[in-house]
């Protein structure tokens, strides 16, 4: 029997195998831990973080998704100072539900399109 944390990886690189970064359309990477959530966008050609956020800048007590939410409008912040307008969406191997969705959301609403 696999794991939860195996049955993810394995998600993880068959979307990896689909999604790609560019310049142009760089690729916006999700990573979720127990108690913290990060968010990156990647130029997979040069390999460089092009803008980046996470829940370590929060100060609030809030509960997850609100705390998400708030990581997706920094990241499409960060982002759009970046210059870039369009990305793509890389789930990481989770589930595009509650935290994920969250964040995906906040940063559709911030402006960013993928």
């Amino acid at each position: 029997m696999i794991t939860k944390n195996e049955r993810r990886i394995k998600i993880k690189t068959r979307v990896r195998g689909k999604v790609h970064g560019s310049p142009e359309r760089p690729r916006l990477s999700v990573y979720r831990s127990n108690k913290q959530i990060y968010a990156q966008v990647i130029d997979d050609i040069s390999g460089t973080t092009l803008a980046s956020a996470s829940s370590l800048k929060i100060e609030d007590k809030l509960p997850k998704k609100e705390i998400a939410a708030k990581v997706g409008e920094m990241i499409a912040q960060n982002a759009k100072e970046a210059g870039i307008e369009t990305v793509a969406f890389d789930r990481n191997g989770y589930l595009y539900h509650g935290r994920i969705k969250e964040l995906a959301d906040a940063a559709r609403k911030g402006g960013l399109k993928f």
